[in-house]
């Protein structure tokens, strides 16, 4: 009942101090996104992340803090897809602030901006976490991040129209250097083997990857998305990867550790472990952590660098 009450009161606080002066509020939902808005905007913006690279961006608990940022914000970025959709609409509405709800020109859906893959027909509960619009994991694409980057300065100078030239610079020299990276890694992955090309994965999240680098994912480790697997699956998945070789099992640090173990420990695969997106509140870029996420991948295939 307290809480009740105090949350107006806090709310209508942090009105009061809001200035027209001070630089845009802009909240993400997820590192890789931050680390493109703080790019893209560069001096004229304060970015702010939800979610650090530990956490499961299909849960987030509704924490105080979350709220009040979101209540500050003059920009939400959100990834879309309803990967968010288990805990984000929920503290929008807690935060009042019409300027980040759906449809407004504060809220910026990154999904919007790219080519969405494994976009379903009929969907129902028995196919687990399934999401209607397409898969939502193409944080790790950086062709999708250049994309999202120029939608993002568009988005900005709507907001913001004194600085629109300097976003719309900012925007089209980081999509840019997306699109030269995404050339560059990918040459490197071609010269692969096809022996050196298969993977599994825990839970899947890594199309968009899959994709870009013209690999092949055999299996996942979730019999259907978000559901864990049982013994009966986790024997298909000894069996799928001995029979095809694959050479690497991957997933992001957030999903449980157990179940690969028990594979690579029986085939001898190798699993290889990515962080969930950059280091936002340590400054790294999202072109930094692409490149660690790809050395990491190419040497689990590669069985060295």
């Amino acid at each position: 009942m307290k809480r009740s009450l105090v949350w107006p009161a806090l709310l209508w606080a942090t009105t009061l101090v809001a200035s027209p002066a001070q630089a845009l509020q802009v909240v993400a939902t997820l590192p890789s996104l931050a680390a493109l808005a703080r790019e893209v905007a560069g001096s004229y913006a304060a970015v702010e992340c939800l979610l650090s690279p530990r956490q499961d961006p299909h849960y987030a608990d509704a924490r105080p803090n979350l709220i009040l940022s979101l209540h500050r914000a003059d920009l939400l970025v959100v990834n879309g897809l309803e990967l968010e959709v288990g805990w984000l609409p929920g503290l929008a509405r807690q935060a009042r602030n019409p300027k980040i709800q759906t449809g407004a020109a504060g809220y910026f859906d990154a999904s919007m901006a790219v080519l969405r893959l494994q976009v379903p027909g009929q969907v129902d509960r028995a196919m687990g976490d399934i999401h209607p619009g397409g898969n939502p994991h193409f944080h790790l694409d950086p062709r999708a991040a250049a994309h999202i980057a120029v939608a993002l300065g568009k988005s900005l100078s709507t907001l913001d129209p004194a600085h629109a030239a300097e976003y719309a610079k900012n925007a089209s020299v980081l999509s840019a250097r997306l699109r030269a990276l995404a050339a560059e890694i990918a040459q490197r992955f071609a010269a692969l083997p096809e022996a050196e090309r298969r993977l599994a994965v825990y839970h899947d999240s890594l199309v968009y990857l899959v994709d870009w680098l013209h690999l092949k994912q055999v299996i996942a480790v979730e019999p259907r998305p978000g559901i864990p697997p049982d013994p009966g699956h986790l024997a298909k998945v000894v069996a799928t990867v001995r029979t095809t070789g694959a050479r690497a099992l991957v997933q992001e640090e957030y999903y449980p550790r157990a179940a690969s173990d028990q594979v690579a420990k029986l085939t001898g695969m190798r699993v290889a472990v990515v962080a969930g997106g950059p280091q936002f509140s340590a400054n790294q870029r999202y072109e930094d952590y692409v490149r660690g996420v790809a050395k990491t991948l190419y040497e689990a295939l590669h069985g060295g660098p």
